[in-house]
């Protein structure tokens, strides 16, 4: 199952999907759940749903986000670069020299490097000490470009996506690194989870609504759900990092993030079904957190909410997890549908 998961994850990688532009990542993601055989439906705002028949009328939610953070052209300049505005909460100064993409609204693509504003130490006194923001950086575009007019004829305008480039890899000591581990390893292992129900025959207690939304990163992902959905789980990132017990080798149960305590019972069954099946896990408080749970809540959906994922470390930065963080994440999905 690994294999599976980690094919479905460098796909996904692979296909840029800043929030707000999303519409090629779930179209594979609707295609290969087709495949596998389950029904599916995309949401007015372009969440996918995708439906898995239990043995009784209660449905159980899973969710996970393929939407990512990214980058927007804010203006040209008269020099023939870009400035830019964010797009969620990446942590800017990680950008600097990083790869991207700008995609034009006539779907052309070209590639350019984020950079400060002072980017040579040999030419700029600070290029050391300039702090890294969104004001004091840029987009170089590599084609030949020596004025905002020239840009303007690639039909590269204000308010086209940048993606960052994900530098996805994978080493043979089972770790995964990538930009965007939050969260479409979460979304992998989902299909992971799908794939397991198809290959062998796994009915669930309940029904399953998997939803793979697209606007998690600026705050309403799953805002609007099914009102078949009685609990939602979020599978997203566990934290790492302060005071908090999850590594990277766990499945994290969140017990309260930003948005206030998840479902007492819920939470607990999740805490007991890991101890049961000799899980590694954590539980633990995210200080600053939300997730497509608390936006459900507070888009006045009537359900019971939990949290869990793979523990994530660095998140918003150049990210990484295990393989057997993956890995227990998934035989806790399981044990819950059970």
């Amino acid at each position: 199952m690994n294999d599976y998961i980690l094919h479905i994850l460098k796909d996904i990688m692979a296909i840029d999907s800043p929030s707000g532009y999303t519409k090629e990542v779930i179209s594979y993601c609707q295609k290969e759940a087709e495949q596998l055989g389950f029904k599916t439906a995309i949401t007015n705002k372009g969440n996918l749903e995708i439906f898995v028949e239990g043995n009784d009328d209660y449905t159980i939610g899973f969710c996970g986000h393929v939407d990512t953070l990214g980058l927007m052209v804010r203006s040209i300049k008269d020099d023939g670069t870009l400035a830019f505005t964010n797009i969620g909460g990446p942590i800017i100064p990680t950008l600097d020299g990083e790869y991207c993409r700008i995609i034009t609204r006539d779907g052309r693509s070209y590639t350019g490097t984020i950079l400060s504003n002072s980017p040579a130490v040999h030419v700029y006194k600070d290029a050391r000490t300039l702090e890294r923001t969104c004001d004091t950086m840029h987009i170089r575009i590599d084609e030949i470009v020596k004025n905002k007019a020239d840009v303007e004829k690639l039909g590269i305008g204000n308010g086209d996506f940048i993606a960052i480039d994900p530098k996805t890899t994978i080493t043979g000591s089972g770790f995964i690194k990538s930009r965007f581990l939050d969260d479409k390893v979460s979304v992998a292992i989902l299909f992971g989870l799908l794939k397991t129900i198809a290959t062998e025959n796994i009915k669930p207690q309940h029904n399953l609504q998997l939803i793979i939304s697209t606007y998690e990163e600026v705050g309403h992902g799953s805002s609007y759900i099914s009102n078949q959905i009685s609990e939602l789980i979020a599978v997203d990132m566990g934290c790492i990092g302060l005071d908090l017990s999850c590594s990277e080798y766990d499945v994290s149960i969140c017990a309260k993030d930003g948005s206030g305590p998840y479902d007492y019972e819920m939470t607990t069954r999740l805490i007991n079904l890991a101890k049961e099946n000799n899980l590694q896990y954590a539980v633990d408080i995210y200080p600053f957190y939300s997730s497509d749970v608390s936006a459900a809540l507070r888009g006045g959906q009537n359900i019971k909410g939990a949290l869990i994922g793979p523990g994530v470390c660095a998140s918003h930065g150049m990210e990484r997890t295990h393989l057997q963080g993956v890995e227990n994440t998934l035989k806790l999905i399981l044990a819950y549908i059970k």
